[in-house]
C-alpha cells in the first residue's frame, strides 16, 4: 500500500491527504463514505441547508467518520441548521464563503475540526483570526462558486503567509487538481493536501445525472466559464465577489452577458430552469464542473480515483526527490 504521509494526514487520522469536496447536490453519503474508507475524509455537500436531505446523506454514510460543509452565508438564514447536523457527530466542518465567527463556538464545541475556505488572503486572514483548524485556498480553476484568483499562485502565498502568522494551521488546495501531478504539485506548493472536487463530481457514487456525465466526459478545460447567471436564474443572494464555474452549453450562451434581460425574464426562465434541472437537461441547466474536466476520460470509483491518484504522486515526489538528493 502507498503512504502519503502529511501533517494533514496525521491531525485528520486519514491515510492520505485528500480531501472531498462539499459539493452541494452531487456529494452525498455514498461519495463522502467511499473517500473516507479510500482513505481520504469525505464531505458531504450541505449546500442552501435542507435538514431532512441532510440526514438522509448522513445514514446513506452508514456509520462511515465523514464530514460536512455549508454556503456560510445560506447557513446563516437557517440558524438551528448546523445545531441540528452537528448531532451527527461530523469529524469536520466546512465553512465557504461567508463570515465562519457566528458558527465556530458551536462547531468546537461539538468537537469537529473547523476548515474555512478562502479564495483570496482577506478571506485567509479572516479564517486565521477565528484559527480555523485548516485553510482550503481555492482557485478560480474550480468547478461551482468561487473567486478570482488561480491556484498555482494563491496556494504558495497562502503558505508563505501560514508559515509566518500561524504554523500549527493546516493548509489544503483547490481548484484544478484532478490526478496524481495535482498532488504532488499541491504539496511542493506548500500545501498539506487536496481538495477534490471535479475529478470526483465525476465518480460513480456521485449524485450526478447521466447526461451531466456524458457532458464532463465530452468536455475539456476550455468548455467552463464563470458566470453569475445560474445565481439569477435560482434567485439566490450570492455576494459580490463570487461567480460560478459551469459547463458552456446552450443556457450560457443564451444568457450570459444578458444578465439584466434574465432578470428581468425571470417569471418565465426561472421555471423553465427548474424543469431542465429535475430532468438532467445538459443544455438548459448548469452544469457545474471545473477545468480539469479535460483530465477526465472515464467515470469510475472514488476508491480508484483516490487510489490511483496518490500512486501517481507518490511516484512523481520521488523522482523528485531521487533528482534533487540532499547533500
Amino acid at each position: 500500500m502507498t503512504i502519503l504521509s502529511t501533517r494533514l494526514t496525521r491531525v485528520l487520522n486519514v491515510r492520505y491527504p485528500i480531501v472531498s469536496a462539499p459539493m452541494a447536490f452531487a456529494a452525498g453519503g455514498a461519495l463522502a463514505a467511499a473517500v473516507s474508507r479510500a482513505g481520504g475524509l469525505g464531505l458531504i455537500g450541505g449546500g442552501y441547508g435542507d435538514l431532512r436531505w441532510l440526514n438522509e446523506q448522513f445514514d446513506a454514510a452508514d456509520d462511515e467518520r465523514i464530514g460536512v460543509g455549508f454556503i456560510t452565508w445560506s447557513l446563516q438564514r437557517s440558524a438551528s441548521l448546523l445545531t441540528d447536523v452537528l448531532k451527527r457527530h461530523p469529524a469536520a466542518v466546512m465553512l465557504s464563503f461567508g463570515d465562519p465567527r457566528p458558527f465556530v463556538e458551536a462547531i468546537r464545541k461539538a468537537g469537529a475540526l473547523l476548515i474555512c475556505q478562502c479564495q483570496n488572503m482577506d478571506h485567509l486572514r479572516e479564517a486565521l483570526d477565528v484559527h480555523a483548524d485548516v485553510i482550503v485556498a481555492q482557485g478560480a480553476e474550480a468547478g461551482g462558486h468561487g473567486g478570482s484568483r488561480g491556484t498555482f499562485t494563491l496556494v504558495p502565498e497562502a503558505a508563505d503567509f501560514i508559515a509566518a502568522h500561524s504554523p500549527e494551521t493546516l493548509l489544503i488546495a483547490a481548484g484544478g487538481i484532478a490526478d496524481g501531478r495535482g498532488l504532488a504539485a499541491a504539496l511542493m506548493l506548500g500545501a498539506d493536501g487536496v481538495l477534490v472536487g471535479t475529478r470526483l463530481w465525476a465518480s460513480k457514487e456521485a449524485l450526478v445525472k447521466e447526461p451531466h456525465r456524458a457532458a464532463i466526459l465530452a468536455s475539456d478545460g476550455d468548455g467552463t466559464l464563470r458566470t453569475r447567471i445560474p445565481d439569477i436564474v435560482r434567485q439566490l443572494p450570492w455576494p459580490d465577489g463570487f461567480t460560478a464555474r459551469i459547463r458552456r452549453n446552450t443556457f450560457t450562451a443564451r444568457w450570459h452577458g444578458r444578465e439584466v434581460e434574465l432578470e428581468r425574464d425571470i417569471a418565465v426562465e426561472g421555471p423553465r430552469y427548474r424543469l431542465a434541472f429535475e430532468e438532467g437537461d445538459p443544455e438548459n441547466t448548469a452544469v457545474w464542473f471545473g477545468e480539469a474536466a479535460g483530465l477526465i476520460h472515464a467515470i469510475e470509483p472514488a476508491a480508484t480515483i483516490i487510489e490511483r491518484m496518490v500512486n501517481e504522486a507518490a511516484v512523481r515526489l520521488q523522482r523528485h526527490a531521487l533528482s534533487h538528493p540532499k547533500h
